[in-house]
């Protein structure tokens, strides 16, 4: 066993109050930003994420947030155990939970799970710490205007990262226009803030062997429930019964269906600032279909 495991192994006792000695380590597939090991012992297994100690802070948010969560007491999370540094890396660990197929009953309730998340209402917009979206810093000042706060932290922060990249042009004006006219989106919409999940794709909510529902991987804040909504369409991955199931403990308004496209501009633009390629295309023709929507 490597000094970093007996290090990690030592924490993890410190905070159950029980034995744990590593048996082996295997590494887990699914990530692109941490290393993911999952920890052995005699008789229960951890699931760590490492990466280099200056992320310490991106771990630490990624615990309050899995916290926040698990206290809402609404829907399953890994339950996060401890974070901090061994031998120059960060460390995150957090509960393993075996994963099993789910289907109609397991995505519906999925779908009201979520939808009870966000019926829990929240003092602000923002949140108590920053954290980050995939890599990329994710600013959560405290705000009382959701326009506000989407113009300032969401919106105009990834134009303005996107800008420091090179991508200038038809972006920043189409891009600017946009962030001048958005209170356009909101007449007859006053959004109420809710705990949100933060990047909820398909490849973070799973469903355990027994059918429940579990999601994971958050970038939480308080924010417009619709921003989370929205990203279960961005790239598929939810299907009919998990929309139907939601609509139904909260449903939706009208103006969604705008909307939407507007909330998943912020990660396609955050897409364009991670990894280039086409993304700035498809950055630019959301933009095109929300100004369009102004006339």
């Amino acid at each position: 066993m490597t000094n970093r495991w007996q290090a990690i192994a030592e924490h993890i006792e410190s905070v159950t109050g029980t034995p744990f000695k590593v048996v082996s380590s295997s590494s887990v597939s699914g990530g692109d930003i941490n290393t993911a090991i999952r920890l052995q012992g005699a008789d229960t297994s951890y699931f760590v994420k490492l990466n280099r100690a200056g992320l310490a802070d991106m771990f630490e948010a990624e615990m309050a947030g899995l916290q926040e969560l698990a206290q809402a007491d609404v829907i399953r999370v890994p339950k996060a155990m401890a974070t901090g540094q061994a031998q120059n890396q960060a460390y995150l660990v957090l509960e393993h939970i075996e994963f099993g197929g789910g289907g109609s009953t397991s995505s519906r309730m999925l779908g009201q799970q979520l939808a009870l998340l966000h019926q829990l209402k929240q003092p602000y917009f923002g949140w108590h710490r920053d954290n980050t979206i995939g890599s990329t810093p994710q600013i959560n000042g405290e705000y009382q205007d959701w326009v506000s706060f989407w113009r300032e932290q969401r919106l105009g922060y990834q134009l303005q990262l996107a800008k420091s990249s090179g991508y200038s042009g038809r972006l920043q004006t189409k891009g600017e226009r946009l962030a001048q006219e958005l209170s356009a989106f909101f007449d007859n919409y006053a959004p109420q803030p809710s705990l949100l999940h933060g990047d909820l794709w398909g490849g973070n909510a799973a469903f355990d062997r027994l059918g429940n529902p579990v999601i994971f991987d958050p970038a939480c804040y308080y924010g417009d429930r619709e921003a989370d909504l929205a990203m279960t369409e961005l790239f598929g991955g939810f299907g009919r019964d998990f929309f139907a199931a939601y609509n139904e403990v909260l449903p939706l308004d009208p103006g969604y269906g705008t909307r939407k496209t507007l909330y998943n501009l912020y990660h396609i633009l955050n897409h364009l600032n991670l990894f280039g390629g086409g993304y700035g295309q498809q950055a630019e023709g959301m933009i095109d279909r929300l100004l369009a929507e102004l006339g």
